[in-house]
């Protein structure tokens, strides 16, 4: 009989008998008792005077008997909070249950009584099932703290179970694995692909599970959906990583990835160009995966031009010493085809194939001669600028092959092909014999030429002037005088000016500058950087590896986009890496992280490696729309002094006064001044205003570190002045320090070293120097830098405002003509007034006080009984800012007006005026 018998009873007195049942001592009465209560509340009857009575049923093993009792508490605990607070102890006691069931029924009935009188009492049972060793109880009590959340948000954040959230997403349960394992077996391919995506971001415990999870995965390569085959050759990828290269499995493991890669080359073009670009990847990270599959790359007559360029990449990553015969005979049939985009990537090849395989330089060389000689124009050109490449990989061996270049000089129309074949001319102008002969005839049309071609033969009759001096003093100065006066170039005026003055002061320092030797240049060059490497073959099948970027660089806001990288090699895996097996271009040490995009305001820093800072050249471009003055332009004409004498000696015409700024006109007869005059504005060596310490990180946020702080500029030097200081109950160890992208490239110019480990309640005060050669992006505000400081603990972000005074730099003082000249030159509308208020000092002390900070005063004069300073400063990253000071004498407000290119650094000058004056 079914339960429908519950539902038909229409007596009256009812109530007096289900109590009586309820309190019975025979369980199935006790059972069929509150079915009956459950019943009456679904059609709608007032049960709630039975609270007490069904509550007492709660002490029962008998799970269907509990579920009933439970839905009935849900019902009428809001009706009755007072009865209700009765059931506490039971809670508390089933979430202690042996059976994960009961405990998981608990902690979901709980969840769902919302009353604000019990919540408190419920806090320690759910926090200990958010612990359970049940992934089942674990899941019902993370959905019971969100339920929880609604009901009193406060008490949630203030017992920590937020944290115990973000911990559980990084649960790693192994019965969820294996179920995920068995499940691959039994759902649509689509289900196996979301599976394998996840089996990719799960990281095993050893190489032994590694293993055992790469074995149940590998049947999937035989999978008739590409898809499903590179989620399986992802996670196969992945893990292998951890497995040691003496096991057998190993070498087991990597013939069984080839056979599925190759068959994805069978489908469709757009298919194959997707497999090919994730074959690129593979290839590069694990070369010895398809060493023996050379043949499938071939390129055939009807491949879209897409897949050609694609397969004829991956040939070069494949070619060795035992195949390279095979795939140079391969390339020069290509270099015989219609398409022209494809015959040049086929002879850039071979020069590739060149640099890869030492061995195979000569036959690669002659391959190209046979190549020119076909005198097919595009040919011709792609062929010596890829011997140009050859002769820097292998100096002074295929030299002989100078002549026949020289044949093909009057079919070179692509600029590209024409520096190469001037950088050849001017390398080994001493084995030309009319080397002056050929580089002239590229001068006649010298404007006319690319800055490409310009700089080169700039350089190339530089070196012959060098090499061969008696014949070539004319040519050498017609190249000067071109590229210093006629030119509008900055890049082409700065390196005439530079060599011109090499040459004019000391010919051997200029000839061991010019004609140094040059580093070899390897394959390695287009090898995917090896962390960003390692993060791609994390996204095999995916959009990125399609791209060959991380999802950040084309995934708007950083939100949602999850950095991802290989698992750390086992000790067993690591001491048998060789130098065989090793891929091409694997680092030798660990490599730091690349900063990702910025996103909010500290998203970007999560994923920081906190090692030590790499020190780099500075950036050529900045996001930052701020241009430096051109000190050498031809805006500051009005500047330019007398013509200079002559520079050197007597065979050497003067640079045109027209072209030289006033800084650069002082006579030179010793010829030893400096090009750029830098000396003649250095300030005094004093420091600049340091601001007090200021509280950057509370202890509450970082688990009981704190962390404040300023920024000092002493001699030319930026530090930040840190004071660490433990409020925490455990010592702290192992700090490091990271710097987020900002505007003016500041980073950390050593480790972040704190000698002792910081006990509690210690505190202990670092400077940690800066430079700024860091990675540039426009911030917002300007000055805002975000930091990552690591610990043995965590990982902790802030951000703070630094004063822009510390990056004014010493040799900031202006020239007054050129001050002059440059106010003039900048538009008004770049200029910015401000007001200084309630500021006591003297003019005198006001020039001093700005020149320890390195503002200048440039020149002083008095108006109608108002001081006027006029005042310059440099920013270190070339920036300069140009002021006009008013001071009243007795009226302490100053009227400040600043001139700069880059007008929103004006703001923040103005504000360094302020602190440097009013404290």
């Amino acid at each position: 009989m079914t339960d429908s018998k519950y539902f038909t009873t229409t007596k009256k007195g009812e109530i007096f008998e289900l109590k009586a049942e309820l309190n019975s001592d025979k369980k199935e009465k006790k059972k069929e008792a509150v079915k009956k209560v459950i019943a009456s509340m679904t059609v709608g009857k007032d049960v709630s005077a039975l609270f007490p009575d069904v509550v007492n049923c709660m002490q029962t093993d008998n799970l269907e008997l509990k579920k009933l009792v439970y839905l009935y508490l849900m019902n009428y605990a809001k009706s009755q909070p007072d009865m209700a607070i009765m059931a506490v102890n039971t809670f508390v006691k089933d979430c202690e249950d042996p059976n994960p069931l009961i405990r998981a029924l608990a902690v979901r009935t709980m969840g769902c009584i919302r009353v604000d009188k019990i919540t408190e009492y419920l806090c320690e049972p759910l926090r200990k099932c958010l612990k359970d060793e049940d992934p089942y109880v674990r899941k019902t009590a993370a959905v019971c703290v969100a339920k929880l959340h609604d009901i009193n948000a406060q008490l949630v954040e203030d017992q920590g179970f937020l944290d115990t959230l973000k911990d559980l997403i990084s649960d790693s349960n192994p019965m969820s694995i294996n179920k995920l394992l068995t499940a691959l077996n039994e759902c649509t391919e689509w289900g196996q692909i979301f599976i394998l995506d996840c089996l990719a971001n799960y990281t095993p415990k050893d190489d032994r599970e590694a293993q055992s999870i790469c074995e149940r995965v590998t049947p999937r390569l035989s999978h008739a959906n590409s898809a499903v085959v590179l989620s399986a050759v992802k996670v196969l990828m992945k893990f292998m990583e951890m497995l040691s290269k003496d096991l057998d499995y190993y070498g087991t493991l990597l013939k069984k990835l080839a056979p599925p890669l190759v068959t994805l080359l069978s489908a469709e073009p757009e298919l194959q160009y997707v497999a090919l670009r994730n074959i690129n990847l593979i290839v590069q990270k694990r070369p010895e995966i398809l060493k023996h599959e050379m043949k499938v790359f071939f390129v055939k007559y009807n491949d879209p031009i897409y897949v050609k360029l694609e397969k004829l990449d991956i040939m070069i990553r494949l070619a060795s010493q035992a195949n390279i015969a095979q795939v140079l005979a391969e390339l020069k049939e290509y270099a015989t085809e219609v398409d022209v985009d494809f015959v040049r990537k086929a002879v850039r090849a071979i020069g590739r194939c060149a640099i890869k395989v030492e061995q195979s330089a000569e036959r690669c060389v002659s391959t190209l001669l046979d190549l020119i000689q076909t005198k097919v124009n595009y040919v011709v050109q792609e062929a010596i600028v890829v011997i140009k490449d050859i002769f820097r990989k292998y100096p002074n061996k295929y030299e002989s092959v100078i002549a026949t270049l020289c044949e093909n000089l009057d079919s070179l129309d692509e600029p590209e092909a024409r520096a190469a074949m001037i950088w050849i001319v001017g390398e080994y102008a001493e084995r030309i014999d009319n080397a002056d002969e050929l580089l002239e005839s590229f001068l006649e049309g010298f404007h006319d030429e690319s800055t490409q071609v310009q700089l080169q033969l700039l350089t190339a009759i530089v070196k012959l002037f060098l090499k061969k001096p008696t014949e070539t003093q004319e040519l050498v100065q017609q190249v000067l005088s071109l590229a210093t006066q006629d030119s509008d170039n900055p890049d082409l005026r700065d390196r005439g000016y530079i060599y011109w003055r090499l040459l004019s002061t000391d010919p051997v320092a200029a000839k061991e500058v010019v004609l140094a030797e040059k580093p070899l240049i390897s394959e390695e060059t287009d090898l995917i950087e090896p962390t960003l490497l390692d993060e791609l073959i994390c996204y095999i099948g995916t959009l990125a590896s399609v791209y060959h970027k991380p999802p950040s660089a084309f995934v708007e806001g950083g939100r949602g986009v999850v950095h991802k990288s290989l698992p750390p090699r086992t000790a067993s895996s690591e001491s048998t890496e060789s130098p065989e097996t090793a891929p091409a271009g694997a680092p030798s040490g660990e490599q730091p992280d690349v900063i990702p995009a910025q996103g909010d305001l500290l998203g970007d820093l999560l994923n920081l490696d906190l090692g030590p800072p790499v020190s780099g050249p500075p950036l050529a471009t900045s996001s930052v729309q701020m241009g430096a003055v051109d000190l050498l332009g031809g805006g500051l004409d009005s500047l330019m002094g007398d013509e200079p004498e002559g520079i050197g000696g007597p065979n050497f015409v003067t640079p045109p006064a027209a072209a030289v700024p006033a800084n650069l006109g002082a006579p030179m007869g010793s010829g030893l001044s400096d090009l750029f005059d830098l000396t003649s504005g250095v300030g005094t060596l004093s420091g600049s205003y340091v601001a007090p310490k200021a509280v950057w990180l509370p202890a509450m946020k970082a688990k009981g570190l704190e962390i404040s702080g300023t920024f000092t500029r002493q001699v030319g030097s930026i530090s930040m002045d840190l004071q660490l200081t433990n409020k925490a109950l455990q010592v702290m160890t192992d700090f490091a320090i990271q710097f987020n992208r900002n505007s003016f490239g500041l980073a950390p110019a050593a480790p972040l070293q704190v000698h002792a480990p910081l006990s509690p309640n210690q505190t202990v005060e670092i400077s940690l120097p800066l430079n700024t050669v860091g990675s540039v992006m426009k911030m917002e505000p300007l000055n805002n830098l975000q930091v990552a400081v690591k610990n043995n603990i965590d990982v902790f972000y802030f951000s703070t405002l630094y004063p822009l005074h510390i990056l004014f730099v010493e040799d900031g003082k202006m020239d007054r003509q050129m001050f002059l000249a440059t106010w003039k030159d900048i538009p008004n509308e770049n200029e910015a007034q401000f007001q200084i208020r309630d500021c006591p000092l003297n003019t005198e002390a006001v020039s001093s006080r700005l020149q320890s900070s390195n503002i200048f005063t440039v020149a002083k004069r008095n108006v109608e009984g108002q001081d006027m300073l006029y005042q310059s400063l440099k920013l270190t990253n070339g920036i300069w800012v140009l002021a006009e000071l008013r001071i009243q004498p007795g009226n302490p407000n100053f009227m400040l007006s600043l001139k700069c290119r880059a007008p929103e650094v004006s703001q923040h000058v103005y504000q360094a005026y302020e602190t440097i004056l009013k404290n």
